[in-house]
């Protein structure tokens, strides 16, 4: 008889949380404005807003902090993680930042000028957000397929490049650069496969444009290469890692995702022209170029995690949670986007709150009724992400509008999602009683589902 899958892992220590009552959940959701970023993390159950910083590091990572090197300049921490990101992407300029928006931040304000277009595969809100707050646009390119939900297609998260090839005949000398974020978040934590980013790479060069990868989920991104895409069985995953990045001129990361730490990313390419453009920012919004804002522990942590997160076995492990929580979904009949992607389950809102007007936020009024059921902490990643468009200040209802229950690495058990199972479950039983959504009475001009404050309809 074949062995059942079991963790590459086993649990050292542990966290008490606290189950509560649904009158106490309705009192905090209302004291947050319907806004789930403002509750407390004491009011929650189980987390799953995000998996950005809120993973177990590993035994070594912890040793690493204890000879973190905290010296402000030329940290032989900064060292060991610059080596280790060279090894395994080729790049050998690293500027190291707090997390990955900051990324963004630095090496947009290089390369982001007003009146620009960026185009890329469903840019993610910090990232639309740092162009669209420098006067420029982010252009959607993503393949038509991550549209339907139901679908099932191996590499949703793929750029059509027939979609970026007019972008770039239309508006060449407008486009600074090409972003492509691996695993593609906002279309449901879906995967680019080898031959999309080798296509992408021949439309840039065909236009001499350069390209960058969004980079935190790197790793997953190829888990899946090497788990269903023809040619890189047999090869490891860093294997497959040092060959994406080939046809990358440059990377921004949050390392707080695939490098499994609390704290940290980092810019990584091999033009100096970047580097040298790019790092006076670094020195202006972060810290010194040996740290940029991160800790020598925290860079240490950083070196081991990208080690540690690029081997078969611990992304087979995180990627198999998530697929045995879309089967539980699948006895129950919930839509999500398919096939589950490897970070999260998106729940599909719009399938699930049928009687809920789009203008009415079906997402994230999805979300409010996960916590008030059961405690159970997601996020929307739909409308209200979405932002208003920056020119008409309409809401932008033309993507999807999903509920993503992001998993933390190595935190929940399989009991956990059996939980969250049942719990959407309730919900789902009961979705025909829910016809109104909510509204917005305040929010901030740009990234606002982080701070927006909402009112029960």
């Amino acid at each position: 008889m074949e062995l059942p899958f079991a963790e590459s892992w086993k649990i050292k220590m542990v966290e008490p949380i606290r189950k509560s009552t649904r009158e106490e959940r309705e009192q905090w959701i209302k004291e947050a404005h319907y806004n789930v970023f403002q509750l407390k993390a004491e009011q929650v159950y189980i987390d799953l807003l995000t998996d950005s910083g809120t993973n177990a590091m590993s035994d070594r990572q912890w040793a690493g902090m204890m000879v973190g090197d905290e010296s402000y300049a030329g940290a032989r921490s900064f060292r060991h993680m610059r080596d280790t990101i060279e090894r395994l992407t080729g790049f050998r300029y690293v500027i190291p930042t707090h997390q990955g928006r900051a990324a963004e931040n630095v090496l947009f304000s290089y390369l982001v000028k007003p009146g620009d277009i960026v185009p890329g595969n469903s840019h993610f809100d910090t990232t639309k957000g740092h162009i669209e707050g420098r006067k420029a646009s982010a252009v959607d390119c993503t393949v038509d397929e991550a549209k339907d939900t139901q679908l099932e297609v191996p590499f949703k998260g793929n750029v059509d490049t027939g979609k970026l090839d007019k972008v770039l005949a239309d508006h060449a000398d407008k486009v600074p650069f090409i972003i492509v974020t691996i695993t593609n978040n906002t279309a449901g934590g879906q995967p680019v496969s080898m031959q999309n980013l080798k296509d992408v790479r021949r439309v840039a060069d065909k236009y001499g444009k350069p390209v960058i990868f969004d980079s935190a989920r790197f790793a997953e991104n190829a888990y899946f290469i090497k788990t269903r895409e023809s040619g890189y069985a047999d090869k490891s995953i860093k294997e497959i890692v040092k060959e994406m990045f080939s046809y990358a001129d440059g990377m921004t990361m949050s390392a707080k995702k695939d490098a499994v730490v609390n704290m940290g990313g980092f810019i990584a390419t091999n033009k100096q022209d970047w580097y040298e453009g790019a790092k006076g920012y670094c020195v202006q919004f972060e810290g010194y170029l040996t740290y940029g804002g991160m800790n020598g522990r925290d860079m240490e942590a950083v070196a081991i995690g990208l080690d540690e997160n690029t081997e078969f076995d611990n992304l087979e492990t995180r990627i198999k949670q998530i697929e045995y929580l879309a089967k539980r979904l699948d006895e129950f009949g919930i839509p999500y986007q398919r096939p589950a992607g490897g970070h999260a389950i998106f729940v599909d809102a719009d399938r699930v709150l049928t009687e809920v007007p789009k203008e009415e936020f079906p997402a994230q009024t999805l979300t409010i009724e996960l916590y008030l059921e059961a405690g159970i902490r997601g996020c929307e990643i739909g409308y209200l992400l979405a932002d208003r468009d920056p020119v008409t200040r309409e809401n932008r209802f033309n993507g999807l509008d999903l509920l993503r229950l992001a998993i933390p690495r190595r935190v929940y058990t399989n009991n956990h999602m059996d939980v969250i199972a049942v719990a959407l479950k309730n919900v789902f039983d009961r979705r025909h009683d829910i016809k109104r959504g909510v509204r917005i009475t305040w929010e901030a001009p740009l990234m606002r589902h982080f701070t927006v404050q909402l009112e029960r309809l």
